[in-house]
């Protein structure tokens, strides 16, 4: 049997790629946009018979042969959780991620300017395959110094991933943080240098870029608008 892979981490989420944002099929839910190195071959919209736990649910899906990824996020500048630990969670189950090297996650971003200061993408315990409904979570120090964050699901190649229940909180230091450590000794190293890369641009750019900075903080967890 061959054994399951996820594509190289850094293919997603960690190498520079372009993120872009472009007329889709896509209708996410207000405050949320549809975003990726492929956003044009996903689709993400509310699904009426997938509602969870009294919740609305986000279906994104792939549309056509992926060669790429698509990832539902949102950016927010969230001063009020600078030098805290919070932690991002959200139900989630999947159908399809079947192929070899396909995977989905949540991921979570913090900034200082264009440098990345905190990252974790799940790729160390991808969702893949056929799944019920399992509450996912990403915990990250967000450090004093941060600008802004950015967080949402990703989904790499092909398959479905079904989202519900958006929470962003702060947690007890007692509350692991989660993601490789390698990935995390080498965030000082990478910085957004492209329009989007999981959220850019940065607030500096929003006015040249004719985009509005970021909110101050996350809108539309629960998917009701």
């Amino acid at each position: 049997m061959r054994k399951q892979m996820t594509k190289p981490i850094v293919q997603i989420g960690i190498a520079i790629l372009p993120f872009c944002l472009s007329p889709l099929q896509a209708n996410p839910p207000s405050g949320w946009v549809m975003a990726g190195s492929k956003p044009t071959e996903y689709d993400a919209n509310i699904d009426p018979q997938a509602a969870y736990a009294g919740q609305p649910s986000v279906h994104i899906k792939s549309i056509k042969p992926p060669t790429g990824f698509g990832s539902m996020l949102q950016c927010f500048r969230g001063e009020q959780y600078f030098g805290k630990r919070i932690r991002f969670s959200a139900n989630v189950k999947s159908a399809g991620i079947d192929e070899y090297g396909d995977w989905a996650g949540l991921w979570y971003r913090a900034d200082k300017g264009t440098q990345w200061l905190a990252f974790d993408n799940m790729q160390d315990r991808p969702i893949k395959g056929a799944s019920a409904w399992r509450n996912y979570e990403v915990v990250l120090d967000i450090p004093h110094d941060s600008t802004g964050s950015c967080f949402g699901i990703l989904l790499a190649g092909s398959g479905s991933v079904w989202i519900n229940s958006v929470k962003l909180e702060v947690v007890s230091i007692n509350v692991p943080v989660t993601g490789h450590s390698s990935i995390r000794a080498m965030l000082s190293t990478f910085r957004c240098q492209n329009e989007w890369i999981f959220g850019c641009p940065m607030d500096s750019e929003a006015p040249v870029l004719g985009r509005s900075p970021r909110p101050e903080g996350p809108k539309n967890l629960g998917f009701d608008k």
